[in-house]
């Protein structure tokens, strides 16, 4: 029961689901993308990754000081049925802006 209402409570909030559309649309970003694309802070971003990692919904790749953010693989039917609402949702997401310098 509680996996269940944690994976609800990850996607009562419009701004994870339009992050989670925005990454379903786009495969693998970077942390940096989804905050150039989002206008938005990266703390702010940060923690709503975590609670849709925590929900069950993301995985995450480090590569050197950066953090790369995909769907996770393999999801479970339930998890994927709320992918295909989303996507049927009609909601504006930002286009992909690359936020990261390669240094």
């Amino acid at each position: 029961m509680e996996i269940f209402l944690q994976t609800i409570g990850s996607i009562n909030d419009e701004t994870r689901i339009k992050i989670l559309r925005f990454i379903h649309e786009n495969n693998e970003v970077c942390v940096c993308d989804i905050e150039n694309s989002f206008d938005m802070i990266q703390s702010r971003i940060s923690r709503h990754l975590k609670i849709l990692k925590d929900g069950g919904f993301l995985k995450v790749r480090r590569e050197g000081r950066w953090a790369y953010y995909s769907i996770r693989s393999p999801i479970d039917k339930f998890r994927e049925n709320v992918l295909s609402e989303i996507s049927c949702l009609d909601i504006e997401i930002p286009k992909l802006k690359k936020g990261c310098n390669l240094e």
